[in-house]
């Protein structure tokens, strides 16, 4: 099924958006400044600020004691040439991928077939700590949306990895997005994989988005 210019539009506002939402760098759209107490905020354009260095513990990041394992018609293994040690096995009747070009901040990009959900995975190699990686993650997406906010974060093992999962709710331009993420680091790199779609369509395609994230396997 063809999807309209409109869809094809919008697909690529919102792939455009999380790739400089979640890579490592920030936008002209915000100014740091140190306030009388010494602590570092970040002001953006739309008036609202935000602490830059502390540490959001809004919500409490509890353990789930569910084993999560990649679905059985996950048959296809994408496999990570940054860091070696990391496959994403997925249905391949579901999902494309696409390795990313030169110079992007994800590795592969990933499509649910004739369906508005999306993925993608950043590999470094990089050991960062969780919870770093979290932080970092969450305050350049509020670079561009101010609005981000973690709805969810809680401790998975995912194929027998300690990985930290991660629900966020933003907008841009109007456009209210949904993310499922999980986030994993260790001594060869670190690890962040985003799926993500309009907050409307969130419940439908969660469980699509899941298999796609419990595919993440690393065997080192």
């Amino acid at each position: 099924m063809t999807k309209s210019p409109k869809i094809q539009h919008m697909k690529k506002a919102i792939v455009l958006f999380v790739t400089v939402c979640f890579a490592h760098l920030y936008t002209s759209a915000q100014i740091s400044a140190v306030t009388s107490k010494g602590d570092e905020v970040t002001l953006y354009t739309n008036g609202t600020w935000k602490y830059t260095n502390k540490v959001d513990t809004a919500i409490e990041i509890t353990t789930n004691k569910t084993p999560f394992k990649k679905p059985a018609t996950a048959t296809f293994d994408v496999k990570s040439n940054i860091t070696p040690e990391v496959t994403i096995a997925i249905n391949p009747k579901k999902w494309d991928f696409k390795k990313s070009d030169a110079g992007a901040a994800s590795e592969f990009n990933f499509d649910l077939k004739a369906k508005d959900a999306y993925g993608m995975i950043i590999t470094e190699r990089i050991q960062i700590p969780l919870l770093t990686l979290k932080e970092v993650a969450l305050k350049n997406a509020r670079g561009v949306s101010p609005d981000m906010e973690v709805v969810k974060n809680e401790y998975r093992t995912v194929n027998g990895r300690k990985m930290l999962y991660m629900e966020m709710e933003g907008s841009i331009e109007g456009v209210e997005l949904t993310y499922f993420c999980y986030y994993y680091s260790y001594d060869s790199g670190s690890i962040q994989f985003l799926t993500y779609t309009s907050k409307q369509l969130a419940k439908e395609y969660k469980a699509d988005m899941e298999d796609l994230l419990n595919g993440l396997v690393v065997t080192k």
